[in-house]
């Protein structure tokens, strides 16, 4: 499996995340230390959906955090560019409506959602002020979005600390429960060159989203931003 590049071609990013998708989720606990359930239970009380509520959740991969939404009782739909994502979640939820779709052409008519959420996948597409216009789209007037991404360390020795782990620690960390830790090395450069709470708050509001905001989990290893379409 070849990984993906920093100019994020869609195909490659599907192809990488189709290669490491069965394991996926462990990898996932092991190299954040197994802060990403506490990050995803955040982000699911953020979304604050209502039984009966239709959510969008974006990049949703095997489904792990749209699980929580449908068994409270709100009618969500898992979407993802990587199609083995998906047959990964149907496999194990296949009572979920597992939809394959691209952040910049969503399957979805305008205004179809209560809430579009989006977890660690912003930061992959090609487009990010585009994604963002196209989840306004197929979100209701008055809905909302929550994007959960990671951000930047507030802690400056600790940000050090953080990016040294990326680049040097994570990989091996990744090889020793993935076969394709090359993957690993793609994420930690596309974190790395990730733009910070500030700035992607302010690329939401020049998008067209209002009542922006974000709160930090972790340190601001990791940030929650919310915002609301307008009426």
């Amino acid at each position: 499996m070849s990984r993906a590049g920093l100019e994020k071609d869609p195909r490659d990013v599907a192809a990488m995340f189709d290669g490491i998708a069965r394991r996926y989720d462990l990898t996932n606990d092991v190299v954040s230390l197994g802060q990403d359930r506490a990050w995803r239970r955040e982000t699911l009380r953020a979304v604050a959906a209502r039984p009966g509520q239709i959510v969008l959740d974006l990049a949703a991969g095997t489904g792990t955090s749209s699980e929580p939404l449908a068994d409270a009782g709100v009618r969500v739909v898992p979407c993802d560019l990587s199609t083995g994502m998906l047959a990964v979640g149907k496999r194990r939820r296949p009572d979920l409506s597992f939809v394959a779709g691209d952040a910049l052409h969503l399957p979805f008519a305008d205004a179809s959602f209560d809430a579009v959420t989006i977890s660690f996948g912003l930061r992959n597409v090609t487009d990010v002020p585009a994604a963002l216009a196209e989840m306004m789209r197929v979100t209701r007037p008055g809905g909302r979005l929550v994007v959960c991404e990671f951000s930047r360390p507030t802690f400056a020795p600790f940000r050090t600390v953080y990016t040294e782990y990326l680049m040097r620690a994570l990989p091996p960390v990744a090889r020793a429960v993935s076969k394709e830790p090359d993957a690993y090395v793609y994420l930690a450069e596309t974190i790395r060159e990730w733009p910070d709470q500030q700035e992607l708050g302010r690329i939401m509001v020049r998008a067209g989203w209002s009542q922006v905001g974000f709160r930090n989990l972790s340190g601001g290893i990791v940030a929650l931003h919310r915002a609301v379409r307008p009426e």
